[in-house]
């Protein structure tokens, strides 16, 4: 099994952390459907250099790409194709372009592999598999252990990365898990028993949910947080501006150890949400989320996309501006990019707007359509200059002033200088093979100053203590 390295992640130069956080947990979730005699190994470009020539040739290669992997992994499944091994691919890029993946593969699957992935196996063992699995049936009731004996933990920030929910509830026209989860429920969960057994296979304390919406669903939600309060788990997420607002599941998920939150919050320009359908942004209150983030004692991680049509060349200096003024600890920007199959693309390729098709440059960090309200030049020249200000020095400590405390001003400090400004010791460590020694740092700025007061029965110093068992809840699309 192979995740090729993203094109942008293979710079002889710099190695930033961001590659080297989590562990491939997609491919080693399908290896636990192997028979206990099956011999299998995991291979993650983004940390080990792997030379095809001195590879053995397996029975079976799985590779996994990406839209700007997806070059790679072709030239992977084709030099192996040559050798007479059977090759299938899966993921976001062949649901997305199956035709184009299966020019390179011997089968290829669109969607999730809950379900397909086992048959296929069953028709590979009996010597008759298909060209093409396609997902319909959406459950995650009785699902094998992920395979975390292959994962090479020393080569990981966040080796203890986990995924208990799969897909969104919300269906904005960018986002390329629309496409991924067609012709089958597009948001569904463990059952919460399942979930948090998951959980005590973890060693250390930090975890970090790599869920699209872990709050998306209250009901499986609440009985996650609760059945893992009191066990000191100290933990990051990704949740909506919508699902912070929302009174009581913060000060859950607060109490269960949540210390970090991603937020999609997209465009300063509420013009955008409506066209973008991002209608779980519309008339929220950004300013107010961040507050009730921070009041809790949760840093927040802010995403920010440029280039929507009614941005215009003064986009990025406001939205600059504004994350600085409310002390958000990290941000990550994007420019605006039309992955294929989603309503983005469909829209400007009906106008003619898209410039090419190489994948290579589809890394959000490059314009490959035509922009509405600026130059091409003017949005990469923007894109760039809201990394460099929004991180300089004067502005992190700009935003550890707008910290509601002292304790939560060192905090901001540690987390944003530590992930932008260290990127040489970052580029050492990764180097070294021992990224994972980074890791207490990362728990001990996320158990310092964050977190609101016990509210009773759990722990505060890490040790563990006993959590009640909670009644598995099945997931479903409507929350109920």
């Amino acid at each position: 099994m192979i995740l090729p390295a993203l094109t942008e992640a293979t710079s002889p130069l710099f190695r930033p952390v961001k590659y080297s956080l989590f562990p491939p947990l997609g491919l080693a979730t399908l290896a636990g459907h192997l028979d206990p005699d099956d011999e299998v190994t995991l291979l993650d470009e983004h940390v080990e250099r792997i030379d095809l020539e001195t590879l053995e040739s397996p029975d079976l290669l799985v590779v996994q790409p990406y839209i700007t992997s997806a070059r790679r992994a072709y030239e992977i499944a084709d030099h192996f194709r040559a050798r007479g091994v059977h090759v299938a691919m899966g993921g976001l890029h062949v649901t997305s372009l199956p035709e184009e993946a299966a020019a390179h593969a011997d089968t290829v699957f669109t969607g999730p592999g809950e379900d397909t992935w086992p048959a296929f196996l069953a028709d590979f063992r009996a010597g008759a598999p298909a060209r093409r699995y396609d997902s319909r049936l959406r459950t995650l009731e009785g699902l094998p252990p992920v395979r975390r004996d292959l994962i090479k933990r020393q080569l990981y920030l966040v080796p203890n990365s986990l995924v208990v929910t799969r897909g969104c509830p919300h269906h904005c026209d960018f986002c390329y898990k629309d496409a991924f989860f067609e012709g089958g429920r597009s948001f569904y969960t463990q059952a919460v028993d399942d979930a948090l057994a998951e959980i005590d296979r973890l060693p250390g304390r930090h975890l970090y949910f790599l869920d699209d919406h872990l709050f998306g669903n209250r009901r499986f939600a609440e009985a996650l947080f609760d059945g893992m309060a009191g066990t000191g788990r100290l933990w990051q997420a990704a949740a909506t501006v919508n699902s912070v607002l929302r009174p009581g599941l913060l000060e859950k998920a607060v109490d269960a150890g949540l210390r970090s939150l991603f937020v999609g919050f997209e465009t300063v320009n509420e013009a955008n949400l409506a066209e973008r359908r991002k209608n779980q942004n519309i008339g929220a209150d950004y300013a107010a989320a961040v507050r009730r983030l921070h009041d809790a004692g949760v840093m927040v991680n802010a995403s920010f996309v440029f280039g929507l049509d009614q941005d215009g060349p003064d986009v990025f200096d406001r939205t600059v501006a504004w994350a600085v003024e409310q002390g958000i600890e990290t941000a990550t920007f994007h420019i605006m990019t039309p992955y294929p199959s989603t309503g983005l693309w469909r829209q400007l390729e009906g106008e003619g707007r898209l410039l090419h098709r190489d994948w290579d440059l589809y890394d959000t960090r490059h314009v490959v359509y035509e922009p509405r309200g600026m130059t091409a030049r003017q949005l990469e020249d923007g894109y760039w200059r809201a990394y460099r200000e929004f991180y300089r020095w004067s502005n992190i400590w700009r935003g550890a002033a707008a910290q509601p405390g002292r304790p939560e001003r060192l905090r901001h400090l540690a987390y944003a200088g530590g992930w932008k400004k260290f990127e040489p010791a970052w580029d050492l460590l990764i180097r070294s093979r021992r990224v994972v020694r980074a890791l207490p740092a990362l728990e001990r700025t996320l158990s310092a100053f964050g977190g609101r007061p016990p509210t009773g029965g759990g722990s505060r110093d890490g040790r563990a203590t006993a959590r009640p068992v909670h009644p598995a809840v099945p997931g479903r699309a409507d929350g109920r």
